[in-house]
């Protein structure tokens, strides 16, 4: 088994705010005022969903500053090229943080910044994919697309939140980003089923399914969605942490495989599941027995997946094959951030827009 965290690959369902270390959101938080409940003081203990509102809370009311922003954005990209990730699309509800600081653009602009020093200096190419809640107004949804086509490190905007409210207000609003050259990425098929994918392909005009595991659930739609070659942007600790998968033996990811999809691997919120990147390659590893030649399948589909230019696509490729071709040695199982924070979380889906 060769070591994981050097399997070169691509991120492309994580939320930044849920990426946060825990020792850098206390410091912020408590620079900006912010108390922080007694049990969270010595550090984090992922208490169940009572801890949703607790940390959310934390999360919004500590990033206030153009600083906060860089700076978690620049750790992010430290923590991420340790898990071997050399591209990633990174979600964050900028407009959602825009509007409670009182400056619509600073958030996104400064969370640009880290991450293109945190890029240059530890070998990785992030781009931003803005994220907005089903819950909040179709108002905020145009006021994301109007952040997005400013700035080209902008790939994609999409729905996340609570997938039992509709998208179908939102309609609009992705046509409109499609015309503008923008890609379309709704979280869809995790809390809801079959009904909540085929919304995010047809009026949505999802281009991904993040998460996507209950296409299962109607057989006509797993065709549609294999013929299409529509990818899953699968999340497997997340869902066991968040009730929709029994167990990590009993998540649906090796019966997707099966049904002949393209299923991607993904963290979503890697400080409340304690599992970074090469940790969820493990953890399919493990589970389901693959070998390192799956693996290596499995790190190509993400890229593959991407939005990334092709260049950056093929030279990602070589990477992989090269890990590959070497001996396979004892693995060294990475860990990421010993004290891991939980931010940004809405407790009635697993999808993290404000």
């Amino acid at each position: 088994m060769r070591d994981l965290a050097s399997l070169p690959k691509a991120h492309l369902h994580v939320h930044l705010e849920s990426t946060v270390r825990w020792p850098t959101l206390r410091e912020i938080g408590k620079a900006n005022g912010v108390t922080f409940p007694e049990h969270l003081e010595a550090g984090h203990t992922f208490g169940g969903f009572a801890d949703f509102f607790v940390q959310n809370d934390l999360v919004r009311s500590s990033l206030r500053r153009a600083e906060d922003f860089r700076r978690i954005a620049y750790e992010y990209c430290e923590d991420e090229a340790a898990q071997g990730t050399r591209y990633a699309e990174v979600s964050f509800t900028a407009a959602a943080h825009g509007e409670r600081v009182g400056d619509l653009e600073m958030p996104l602009v400064a969370v640009l910044e880290g991450l293109a020093r945190g890029g240059a200096e530890f070998g990785i190419e992030c781009r931003l994919i803005l994220d907005h809640s089903r819950r909040r107004s179709v108002e905020r949804a145009w006021r994301t697309l109007d952040l997005a086509r400013r700035y080209e490190e902008v790939v994609a905007i999409g729905l996340a939140g609570d997938e039992a409210h509709p998208g179908d207000p939102f309609t609009a609003v992705f046509e409109a980003a499609g015309e503008a050259g923008l890609h379309v990425v709704h979280h869809a098929g995790e809390a809801e089923g079959a009904a909540s994918i085929r919304q995010a392909l047809t009026a949505g005009r999802t281009e991904r399914l993040g998460h996507g595991i209950r296409v299962l659930d109607d057989p006509d739609l797993v065709a549609e969605v294999r013929d299409r070659r529509i990818p899953l942007e699968v999340c497997p600790s997340s869902n066991v942490v968040l009730g929709f998968a029994p167990s990590p033996a009993e998540h649906p990811f090796q019966r997707l495989r099966e049904a002949g999809l393209v299923v991607t691997v993904n963290t979503d919120i890697p400080s409340m599941t304690g599992t970074r990147l090469a940790g969820e390659y493990a953890l399919v590893r493990d589970t389901f027995g693959y070998d390192d030649a799956v693996l290596a399948e499995l790190a190509r589909a993400s890229v593959a997946s991407s939005f990334a230019p092709e260049a950056v696509k093929a030279r990602i490729g070589a990477g992989i094959d090269a890990w590959l071709a070497t001996a396979a040695g004892k693995p060294e199982e990475p860990t990421g951030p010993t004290e891991p924070v939980e931010s940004g979380v809405d407790p009635l889906a697993n999808g993290h827009a404000q």
